[in-house]
């Protein structure tokens, strides 16, 4: 069962997905289903005997297509509709252990390309609205499966974070006639202390908002609204900072590799309006403030809405700039 529910307190749409809590759990090597499936071998999700990058629809997903009735009517005070939509995993390679840190630029490059295609061509579905690409990494996050993987949300809807944001920008541009993110790069970049990386077309730091310790940003210099909307230079461009980013995680002094986050890919909605306010944009969180130490959400965030962050921005900059140093001067 999948069906949206409306909190009409908060103004946003509630998924309820009951059949998940059946979902694969941990499961042990031999039967991890995103492995290839071996002559044989345990049947997996992808029936052959190596792959390039996979992606698939999810056994036990958030969406479907068609979506099936809700299990209760909804009423002027509570709507409830079909949680139409797609939920795809992304398999980043045949080989069971390793993250996306550990792939080669090549392969991060075909993942990039992947993206943008998937971006694209659920985009184009009618009733997709956003195309949500993201990775959980870390079983300290609620991964389920170990494999190297990420997933697809294609909502029916524009989901309230990245509708926030979009809000935001479009108000900021409007009264300044300026996009928000391109003023956050110049501000950032001006700055200097918060910068991880750059390259000719992105930047990559801890903004100067940062929710959790660890948190880092990675915009497009220019003004584009989507994947589609990069040219094939910076396609390998954002696969280069996307892996450098996860790989300098891995590098930080006091921890043990690898490190976990959740990454999310920001764009342009595919719901047919024009949407100039978006700008391009993936944002890492890690769940550590220190070395053994969990970043935890407590009443005042979950309940009142307003993070409370334990480090300075600048202050993990500097090590998150240190680690890509390493990185940078081994051979």
């Amino acid at each position: 069962m999948t069906e949206l529910r409306w909190n009409p307190v908060l103004g946003e749409w509630v998924i309820t997905a009951t059949h998940r809590q059946d979902r694969t759990f941990l499961p042990p090597e031999d039967f991890c289903p995103l492995c290839p499936t071996k002559p044989g071998g345990f049947p997996t999700e992808i029936p052959a005997p190596t792959y390039d990058i996979v992606t698939f629809e999810n056994r036990f997903p958030s969406f479907q297509h068609p979506a099936p009735e809700p299990a209760v009517a909804g009423t002027d005070l509570y709507p409830v509709r079909p949680a139409d939509g797609v939920a795809e995993v992304v398999c980043y390679t045949p080989e069971h252990h390793g993250t996306l840190a550990d792939q080669s630029l090549e392969r991060v490059h075909h993942l990039v390309r992947v993206w943008r295609h998937r971006y694209e061509h659920l985009g184009a579905r009618p009733g997709i609205d956003y195309v949500f690409i993201f990775e959980n990494k870390g079983t300290v996050i609620g991964v389920t499966l170990e494999h190297p993987h990420g997933q697809i949300y294609a909502y029916p809807f524009i989901p309230a974070i990245p509708a926030r944001e979009l809000a935001n920008a479009a108000a900021y541009q409007e009264r300044t006639g300026r996009c928000l993110f391109c003023a956050i790069v110049d501000a950032e970049l001006d700055d200097g202390r918060r910068v991880v990386a750059q390259s000719p077309a992105f930047v990559a730091a801890v903004p100067f908002y940062a929710h959790w310790p660890y948190e880092v940003h990675i915009w497009s210099r220019r003004h584009v609204g989507a994947l589609s909307d990069l040219t094939p230079a910076e396609d390998r461009e954002l696969a280069a900072m996307v892996r450098l980013v996860a790989r300098a995680y891995d590098h930080l002094p006091g921890f043990a590799p690898p490190f976990p986050y959740m990454m999310c890919l920001h764009q342009r909605p595919t719901d047919g309006a024009p949407h100039e306010e978006a700008h391009f944009h993936v944002e890492f969180y890690p769940p550590f403030r220190r070395p053994g130490r969990l970043k935890y959400l407590a009443s005042a965030e979950a309940g009142g809405g307003n993070f409370i962050n334990d480090t300075l921005p600048e202050e993990k900059a500097a090590e998150l700039r240190a680690a890509v140093s390493h990185l940078e001067q081994r051979p």
